[in-house]
């Protein structure tokens, strides 16, 4: 996992992720990485359960000169 920290207390998951980092461009090149659970994992002692997570943000929109 990139950026992920996941914490189980009896039946409570909590999430923990840095909202300043970041991994660089997705794979559509259209969005920035922050975090990622890289796939669908399996949380820790609930065997059947699994968690997907992927955080970013949109790159900023670039402005095209007007001829």
């Amino acid at each position: 996992m990139k950026n992920v920290d996941m914490k189980i207390d009896g039946d409570q998951l909590t999430i923990k992720i840095d909202l300043a980092k970041n991994f660089g461009d997705s794979r559509s090149g259209k969005t920035i990485m922050v975090a990622s659970s890289e796939g669908n994992q399996t949380i820790d002692g609930f065997d059947d359960m699994k968690i997907g997570l992927n955080v970013f943000r949109y790159k900023p929109k670039e402005h095209k000169p007007e001829d």
